[in-house]
C-alpha cells in the first residue's frame, strides 16, 4: 500500500491553511481549543472550542488571535463566529477550582471539556500550545496556534470576550481593584489594589503575589482561603457555587446561546 505524500503547511500560508489541509486529507470538521485567563490571579479561567464550517462561509474578516484584537473588534468577531460556527463552546473554571486542582489541570480539563460539549463532533482537534488526551479523535498541539490555526483563533475569541464580559460584572461586585480595566492580570495597577485592599473572594489563593498579601508570608495555600484568627473566612463568597460551570454551546443553523444564557450549567446557576 501506497503511503501518501507527507503535507508541510507553512507558518506564513495564511490562517486557514492549517484546516483546509486537514480538510483535503479527509477531516472535514477540524475544531480548535483555547483559553483566557492562565497569567491572571484573579476571576475564572475560561476555555472555548469552536468548529469552523468548510469553504467561504468559515472565512471571518478580522478573525486573528484575540489578543491581538482591540476590545471592539473582539466584539464584532466574537458575533461573527457565533453566527457562523458548526458548534462552539466555552467552559468556565471558577478561581477556587483552580486553586484546589491547580492551573494546568483546569486548563485541559476545561478545553478538553469544551470539546467535548461540540454538538457536532470533531474529526481532528488542534489546540493553542498543549496537547489534550481523552479526545478519542487525532489532533496536534500547535504553538501559538491562535496566530497559525482559525479554529483555534475562533476558540480564542470565544474565551476572551467571555471572560473579559465576566470581569467586568465582578467590578461592579468588587469595586477597588479595577477588574474592568486590567481583567485580572498582575498590572502595577492591580498590585497596588491587592497591598490596599487585600484579595476578594475571586482572587486565585493558589498564586504567590495573592499569598502573600493574605497572611500566610508568601505561601501559596493549599485550601481556598486563608484562615484567621476568629477561624472565619475573611470574605464572603460572592453566591456562585463551586465547581465548573459550562456557559455557552451553540449549533448551526440552529439560533446559537449568547453567552451568559446557558444551554448547561454543571455545578452553577441560571
Amino acid at each position: 500500500m501506497l503511503t501518501p505524500p507527507r503535507t508541510v503547511v507553512r507558518r506564513d500560508a495564511g490562517l486557514y491553511a492549517l484546516e483546509r489541509a486537514l480538510q483535503r486529507r479527509g477531516f472535514r470538521h477540524v475544531a480548535g481549543a483555547d483559553e483566557a485567563g492562565r497569567g491572571a490571579c484573579a476571576g475564572p479561567l475560561v476555555a472555548a472550542a469552536a468548529l469552523l464550517p468548510e469553504g467561504r462561509r468559515g472565512e471571518i474578516d478580522g478573525l486573528a488571535d484575540s489578543k491581538l484584537l482591540t476590545p471592539a473588534s473582539r466584539e464584532r468577531v466574537y458575533e461573527e463566529v457565533v453566527a457562523r460556527a458548526l458548534a462552539y463552546a466555552v467552559v468556565v473554571i471558577p478561581a477556587d477550582e483552580v486553586d484546589a486542582r491547580g492551573l494546568h489541570v483546569c486548563n485541559l480539563a476545561a478545553m478538553r471539556r469544551a470539546l467535548a460539549s461540540l454538538t457536532t463532533r470533531p474529526e481532528y482537534v488542534l489546540t493553542d500550545g498543549f496537547p489534550v488526551d481523552g479526545l478519542e479523535v487525532p489532533g496536534l498541539a500547535v504553538w501559538k496556534g491562535d496566530r497559525v490555526a482559525a479554529c483555534v483563533a475562533a476558540a480564542s475569541v470565544l474565551a476572551k470576550v467571555t471572560r473579559d464580559r465576566l470581569m467586568v460584572e465582578l467590578d461592579g461586585r468588587y469595586p477597588g481593584y479595577g477588574f474592568a480595566e486590567h481583567k485580572g492580570y498582575i498590572t502595577a495597577e492591580h498590585t497596588a489594589a491587592l497591598r490596599e485592599h487585600g484579595p476578594c473572594a475571586e482572587h486565585r489563593f493558589s498564586y504567590v503575589n495573592v499569598a502573600a498579601v493574605s497572611g500566610r508570608d508568601g505561601r501559596p495555600p493549599r485550601s481556598r482561603r486563608p484562615v484567621v484568627a476568629d477561624g472565619h473566612e475573611p470574605m464572603e463568597r460572592s453566591g456562585r457555587s463551586g465547581g465548573t460551570v459550562g456557559v455557552a454551546l451553540g449549533e448551526q443553523p440552529r439560533p446559537p446561546a449568547p453567552v451568559g444564557e446557558d444551554v448547561v450549567m454543571e455545578g452553577g446557576v441560571r
